[in-house]
């Protein structure tokens, strides 16, 4: 029995210990020295790094939480025509990259763009470009951004509400409010965990942007890491910006928790819980309701789909040019890789807790699954930093072949850090399936003579088979999206639909990156389709 429990144990121990070491990693870099160029672009440019940054990151915060809180609510306490298509279809707006938002936004506005050509035809030869507003810059990103990414809010929101007793609806007649009065000091308050759980999800992921504020031009901490590995070969420069980002990062999670420690969020249970009655609209209510939610589903899927699908159609050269097999083959290559190591090594983590219910080993899982915390692109380098010091170090001290190309710039390397940045995702997911298994049927299993192991094999995977199946499909959308990790580690010359897409955009061949990224949409798009059977259910 000892042998055997020490496997799972070391076991979960190793996984969380190889999860850690890049954040680890990136931690230490702060007390790294500097060279010259660091004194330089402290003395100009990083200053407008961390503005741009923040700037960005309270822009996106403030409207995604108007979109998405504004959408959960109406779709969870009102019953109007199209309400039950809303619900499914505005999460959709996963499907499309902030980076193939940016693309479409810059191609529709821009001077002699698709508005200028639309106007064009419908009143004849005129000078538009004057009325046609244009989104660019910061404005363009957080608009991007916001767009691509709200529904996080939105889904995390509306379960929340879906949950609310009509006990709370029913306090606030009781104290006279107003439907106004209600939401703002009743419904919506009761909601914040839900809301800031999403915002806190838009707020990581913003951080991490590389594609669209790359391809706006706004300097903010992510370019610049991005900039000073691939641009300036400078690794201690990368990470001391990655360190700076991290810790900003850090300080986000203590002060919301410290923040949220101050009040409960729980319903009472007095009364017993009551559903929701939904208030039917009418008239004007009714296509208001209708409206808002129809302009937010255009803006977040319709347009950007349309944007690609309309180049994709007037260029099909681009299209006939591109190697999609290959491309889909590359794409899901990682998919599958990724998926399969993340769930496999989730399990056995989560197993090996279990069995162990070691604090030391909690405590440890903990820490390693804030990497999803950590953006895609800090990962990269910190993975980056520590397979070069352990060549140099350990390597060479044996005068054994160098282990850097097996790692950087191959596929080994990519999986590894995919695992790293998601893990989290898998072994949350595997979590809280496990948290259904009762300690007794394990109990009961090793009285019948069940080991571990078969325990392990014959109850516990097939009892979780439905998170595994919901993992692998979230799994799969976040990688086919993932662009900075597969930017900066993968090998010469391998391309999926996400780098494909921005290098075409970063050489300014908007035409040529719509077939790619309209690609890279209806496979995200179909498995979010799936997914929404799990994460909408009534």
């Amino acid at each position: 029995m000892g042998k055997k429990f020490n496997f799972w144990y070391i076991s979960s121990l190793l996984i969380s210990i190889m999860v850690a070491i890049p954040i680890v990693t990136v931690l230490l870099s702060f007390f790294e020295p500097t060279g010259d160029y660091y004194t330089i672009l402290k003395n100009t440019f990083l200053t407008d790094y961390i503005y741009n940054s923040i700037f960005l990151l309270l822009g996106v915060l403030f409207l995604t939480f108007v979109i998405g809180v504004g959408c959960a609510y109406v779709v969870s306490f009102y019953t109007f025509p199209g309400v039950n298509f809303f619900k499914w279809s505005l999460i959709l707006s996963f499907a499309v990259p902030a980076y193939i938002y940016a693309y479409s936004l810059n191609a529709f506005f821009e001077n002699y763009g698709t508005a200028f050509t639309i106007l064009n035809n419908l009143f004849g030869e005129g000078n538009y470009n004057a009325h046609i507003p244009k989104f660019d810059g910061i404005l363009g990103a957080i608009i991007a951004i916001s767009f691509s990414l709200f529904a996080y809010v939105y889904v995390l929101t509306r379960a929340s509400f879906h949950y609310q007793s009509q006990n709370l609806i029913e306090l606030g007649k009781n104290l006279g409010f107003s439907k106004k009065k209600s939401f703002f000091k009743i419904i919506l308050p009761s909601a914040r965990p839900a809301i800031v759980a999403g915002l806190s999800l838009v707020a990581m992921e913003t951080l991490s942007d590389f594609g669209s504020v790359s391809f706006f031009g706004i300097s903010t901490l992510t370019t610049g890491i991005y900039n000073a590995w691939i641009s300036f070969d400078d690794l201690t420069l990368a990470n001391r910006l990655s360190s700076y980002l991290l810790i900003f990062i850090l300080g986000l999670f203590i002060l919301e928790n410290v923040s949220r420690r101050k009040a409960q969020f729980h319903t009472s249970s007095k009364g017993g819980f009551k559903s929701k009655s939904l208030i039917k609209l009418n008239g004007y209510k009714s296509f208001f309701a209708f409206t808002f939610c129809l302009i937010i589903f255009i803006i977040s899927f319709l347009f950007p789909v349309s944007q690609m699908l309309y180049w994709t159609i007037i260029f099909p050269q681009h299209l006939a040019n591109l190697n999609v097999g290959k491309l889909f083959f590359n794409t899901m290559l990682l998919v599958s890789l990724s998926s399969c190591l993340l769930i496999a090594l989730a399990f056995i983590s989560n197993y090996g807790n279990r069995v162990s219910k070691s604090k030391f080993l909690k405590m440890l899982n903990i820490f390693s699954i804030s990497g999803y915390a950590i953006p895609g692109i800090i990962l990269a380098v910190a993975f980056i930093t520590f397979i070069s010091w352990f060549d140099n170090q350990i390597i060479n001290h044996f005068e054994i072949q160098s282990i850097k190309p097996f790692f950087i710039g191959s596929i080994l390397g990519l999986v590894l850090v995919y695992f790293i940045r998601f893990y989290s995702l898998a072994n949350n997911g595997i979590k809280s399936g496990y948290e259904k298994i009762n300690y007794s049927i394990d109990e009961s299993a090793y009285l019948l003579g069940y080991s571990k192991f078969k325990t392990f094999k014959n109850i516990h995977i097939p009892y979780l088979k439905n998170s595994i199946l919901l993992i692998s499909i979230l799994l799969t959308i976040e990688i086919i999206k993932e662009l900075p990790i597969t930017l900066i580690l993968r090998p010469f010359n391998f391309e999926t639909f996400a780098t494909k897409a921005y290098l075409f955009a970063s050489q300014d061949l908007l035409e040529a990156a719509a077939a790619p990224s309209l690609l890279l949409i209806v496979i995200a798009s179909f498995f979010i389709l799936i997914t929404s059977r799990y994460t909408l259910k009534e």
